[in-house]
């Protein structure tokens, strides 16, 4: 794979640097992650996208990772060895869109039977069934092959187009690449709880309404004002909330973090990503050491997975959760160090977080990190 970075998020200068790697006869496709900063409007971008002769994919996210540092603003252009195949997923927000319908035809096409793929996805992270989505995938395809991905957005929370298609540039998508590479995947978050499990007793797709037959906001108010020592004002949500998110209980697996992100009139908390009705939550606390943990667990995890000898030159592609970013601040160096080990790392900071590793139940994530290695 080959990397080439523009700092400045520059159209024209993307527009350069892609013509420049799609003319070379051993990059077959591009994946593209930019930044929300950039500012980039579908009007002038697609016919851009539109001109390319080999398939473009990717997306806008609140940030991206190049050389171990994270930017507000810039491009990163990998060039594919190999051609990827592309499915554009419609209606991520529509209630009656069926994902198994507009997967199943690809389903025979890709050799699900072929271990050397990765299926990368990127989702609308603004979008209300995300992970609706997620399960079609995974009915879909198995686990027979990797997944990692994310979802792109803004975080000013306004839904806007921020899907790089071979058609251009849209919203409320979802978009799976399948690249005939080799992967180990690993997931880890370092979120630990603070209370015990509560019933959610109505929830409307990413929207927590009640909890144990409560307003949720009031049941999050008091728990988190009480361990944290802080108060929630008109102006504060977020800062405060980074910090303590909820976490879905998993049979079997590591509990699934789901980011608030505002409240509503009728004191329901907006999440990234669904959380079901019925379904037990804990509120949980992290710490800045926790968290490198779980970053250091994620490679061992990706390390442990990948087919063959590994040696240390896989490119890393690390999908990390721009909440993480938030919190850790300029510690968040740290983690990329930790999670690259060496290797050349590159990736985005991201509205939720997709991954599998071959064996586990496919799922979409918050405030967790995502760490692919590709050979």
């Amino acid at each position: 794979m080959k990397i080439r970075f523009d700092k400045l998020g520059c159209k024209e200068v993307f527009a350069q640097l892609a013509n420049e790697l799609l003319a070379e006869d051993d990059v077959q496709g591009l994946m593209v992650l930019a930044c929300d900063g950039n500012d980039w409007a579908a009007d002038v971008l697609d016919p851009i996208i539109q001109a390319f002769d080999k398939p473009v994919f990717g997306g806008l996210f609140p940030q991206i990772i190049h050389a171990q540092q994270n930017y507000a603003k810039g491009t990163l252009l990998i060039g594919l060895p190999k051609r990827p195949d592309i499915i554009c997923v419609q209606g991520l927000s529509d209630a009656d869109a069926d994902y198994d319908q507009q997967l199943d035809v690809y389903a025979e096409q890709w050799d699900t039977a072929q271990h050397e793929a990765t299926l990368v996805v990127f989702v609308d992270g603004l979008s209300k069934r995300i992970s609706a989505l997620v399960q079609s995938l995974f009915f879909t395809f198995g686990l027979e092959q990797n997944f990692i991905g994310g979802g792109a957005g803004s975080l000013s929370f306004q839904q806007k187009p921020c899907l790089i298609t071979p058609d251009g540039l849209v919203a409320d998508v979802a978009l799976v690449a399948r690249l005939p590479l080799q992967s180990g995947v690993g997931v880890a978050h370092g979120w630990m709880p603070i209370s015990d499990g509560m019933k959610v007793t109505e929830s409307d797709r990413n929207v927590i309404k009640t909890i144990e037959w409560r307003p949720a906001f009031e049941v999050y108010r008091e728990l988190v004002e009480a361990n944290s020592g802080q108060t929630f004002r008109d102006t504060n949500f977020f800062d405060i909330a980074k910090g303590y998110p909820f976490g879905i209980g998993k049979f079997g697996t590591e509990v699934v973090v789901r980011d608030p992100l505002m409240t509503d009139a009728e004191g329901g908390m907006v999440c990234v990503g669904e959380v079901p009705q019925g379904s037990f939550v804990k509120i949980l606390k992290g710490t800045p050491e926790s968290l490198l943990s779980a970053a250091n667990k994620a490679r061992e995890l990706a390390e442990a997975s990948i087919p063959g000898e590994q040696n240390g030159q896989e490119m890393a592609f690390f999908i990390d959760c721009i909440s993480r970013v938030l919190f850790l601040e300029e510690g968040i160096a740290e983690e990329f160090a930790v999670a690259a080990a060496g290797r050349t790392l590159f990736g985005a900071l991201t509205l939720g977080e997709i991954a599998n590793n071959g064996q586990d139940y496919l799922e979409f994530y918050n405030k967790t990190a995502v760490l692919g290695l590709l050979r």
